[in-house]
């Protein structure tokens, strides 16, 4: 790999927290050079986030170095006549504005896309936001769980007795993240045809909801209301999590020719004669008699013994794993999907952060430098007045 793909592309970011760095992280990672834009003497919140107090202190908490390692910090007060026109010579010289501000605080800041497109024809201004940049809901506030929970997301996770739940990390970030980070790469794309920028608006909730995927389809093309069905799938049976000698096991035999497959090697090939599990459609009728028939089955053996001879016959079927454990596997580690970078500030110590599991020419994406200390960049990029003042 020679050359990454967006080597050269400038990233001015404004964001903070999650969504917006999410989407400047896979940014980075593609090769972009990005500059954080931060508060004098506050900076990213997350800065302050993560379960390590004494991380915190410094500035530099877990959820902030996860996601920006590899960029560059500078401290502006856009309320400044200085700081204000340091950040617009940096508009001027970037290829990419990115911000997660509530709609229109940019705008009423001075900055709407007018002005920043007199500063920059060829800007690509992407603005994150949880409802978008328009609509009765525009303006108000929104966190992860305030998406998941209008998207109907929460009512489909759990159980018919437990749901609603929160999804047990913010996915609606992470799905509003890497959804910029799509669309600031197809404008980049389409710029590179016309020379002209573009204003991306991009709405949380209704990238969440396209991230549904057949939750959502099911009821717009067939009127079916989803319900939540816990650790089961609604479109296949058997398709879930069963009991093993030693634990949960997922199986997902989508296929009749994987569904004949597990009843063989689990010593069942009755089943399939059996009417009530014959074809897809009669299997997703009797699901819970299946579930206990294959669960009486597969508590003859452990739940790797079963995940290492069902793989190997081609039925889809793995263990439930921890986080800790799923980030020791081996597969993991021999892609290089971890990356070991210096503390920021040096010192001698380092911090494991994630790559975003795409390997270009064989070569895993991982962050060149640690993640900046808050105005770390300041004298460099000739905004050091503004850590003073």
């Amino acid at each position: 790999m020679q050359q990454l793909p967006l080597d050269g592309i400038k990233v001015v970011d404004l964001t903070n927290v999650l969504a917006g760095p999410y989407c400047s992280y896979q940014l980075m990672l593609f090769g972009a050079e990005v500059v954080k834009v931060e508060l004098p003497g506050a900076g990213d919140l997350a800065r302050r986030l993560g379960p390590d107090p004494e991380l915190n202190r410094e500035l530099v908490g877990a959820s902030f170095l996860a996601q920006n390692a590899g960029k560059k910090s500078v401290e502006l007060d856009l309320k400044s006549p200085a700081g204000r026109k340091v950040f617009e010579s940096m508009v001027a010289d970037a290829d990419v504005l990115l911000e997660n501000f509530r709609a229109g605080v940019l705008a009423r800041l001075g900055y709407g896309w007018d002005r920043l497109r007199a500063l920059n024809p060829g800007l690509v201004y992407c603005a994150i936001s949880g409802f978008g940049q328009s609509g009765p809901m525009s303006e108000a506030p929104a966190y992860d769980q305030i998406i998941q929970g209008l998207s109907g997301m929460m009512s489909v996770t759990g159980t018919p007795e437990t749901a609603p739940l929160r999804v047990g990390f913010p996915i609606c970030d992470t799905i509003g993240g890497l959804m910029a980070a799509l669309a600031v790469s197809a404008a980049l794309a389409g710029r590179q045809r016309t020379g002209a920028g573009s204003f991306l608006d991009l709405s949380m909730l209704e990238a969440s909801l396209s991230a549904m995927g057949w939750t959502v389809s099911n009821y717009l093309i067939s009127g079916m209301e989803p319900e939540p069905m816990g650790d089961q799938n609604a479109t296949a049976a058997p398709s879930g999590t069963f009991e093993t000698a030693d634990g949960p096991l997922n199986i997902a035999a989508n296929q009749q020719a994987q569904f004949e497959t597990l009843c063989r090697l689990v010593g069942r090939p009755d089943l399939p004669a059996d009417q009530r599990f014959a074809g897809r459609e009669a299997r997703k009728e009797h699901r819970a008699a299946l579930n206990d028939e294959l669960n009486q089955a597969l508590r003859a053996k452990t739940a790797l013994e079963w995940e290492e001879l069902l793989s190997r016959e081609g039925v889809p079927a793995a263990r439930i794993l921890t986080v800790p454990q799923a980030l020791a596997l081996d597969q993991v580690r021999e892609r290089g999907f971890l990356a070991d970078v210096p503390y920021p500030g040096g010192g001698g110590r380092r911090v494991t952060v994630t790559g975003n599991g795409v390997l270009i020419d064989g070569t895993a994406l991982r962050p060149r430098d640690p993640a900046p200390l808050l105005g770390q960049h300041n004298a460099e990029l000739g905004v050091a007045h503004e850590r003073a003042g």
